[in-house]
């Protein structure tokens, strides 16, 4: 959709949740002080500890807070599409996603939005000089990293973290890359916007970050959810993006 350019806004971060709320009132708090510019988007899928119904509180206090009520859990993959197509439709021009557990800190935010000035997509990088992981132990880390090894030689990407989900993109490859045809879900689904980018020539830059494992409640990533991912690589391979 097109919108007029005094009709366009900022930046718009998308926070998926399902059963976040202790994690929810403290997150798009940090988020809306570390960046002022930024306007936040709770995707909620349902949640039974009722997130959702805090979310609408947060969002009856500020303008820069918004819902989108969601039926049911669907997958990481579905509520960020939800969220991407809600943020194209009202006229963001950068669109961001992230985890609610703090695993991603807001605090990144502002160096994000700078460096996508002159990129298309920024991503949040555990794997380039700089960034890393906390709370890790050895073999989640060394599966995180030979995953993306793997996904980087199939799919022949320089991009050193593909299975990251801290993001900034313009909104001009959102457009591009046709969201409703995307296949993938959970990790899967972080590799293949990445590379469905750069096969469209989009400027990718990758910022150093501290990935911290979630301060409250439980990690919602596994072994066999990886291993899924990286499974899928060639299927995203063969896929025909263009």
């Amino acid at each position: 959709m097109t919108h007029p350019d005094n009709d366009r806004r900022p930046a718009l971060v998308c926070l998926p949740t399902y059963n976040e709320r202790d994690n929810l009132a403290p997150i798009v708090e940090a988020i809306l002080a570390a960046t002022p510019e930024v306007d936040v988007l709770v995707i909620d899928d349902n949640s039974p500890d009722g997130t959702g119904a805090l979310a609408d509180g947060l969002a009856a206090r500020t303008g820069r807070v918004h819902v989108l009520h969601r039926a049911g859990k669907e997958g990481l993959g579905k509520a960020y599409l939800a969220g991407f197509a809600w943020a194209l439709a009202r006229g963001y021009e950068r669109v961001l996603e992230m985890d609610a557990d703090f695993s991603h800190d807001p605090k990144y935010l502002p160096a994000m939005l700078a460096l996508s000035k002159d990129a298309d997509l920024v991503l949040g990088s555990r794997n380039v000089p700089g960034g890393g992981t906390v709370n890790w132990g050895l073999g989640r880390r060394l599966l995180s990293k030979g995953g993306s090894l793997y996904a980087r030689t199939i799919l022949g990407l320089e991009v050193r973290d593909l299975t990251g989900g801290f993001k900034c993109f313009r909104r001009e490859v959102l457009e591009a890359i046709d969201l409703p045809t995307v296949q993938c879900s959970g990790y899967a689904f972080q590799i293949e916007l990445t590379f469905r980018a750069a096969r469209k020539g989009f400027r990718i830059r990758e910022l150093p970050i501290t990935f911290v494992d979630r301060r409250v409640g439980q990690s919602k990533m596994s072994r066999r959810i990886v291993l899924e991912a990286i499974a899928k690589v060639w299927s995203i391979r063969l896929s025909g993006f263009h």
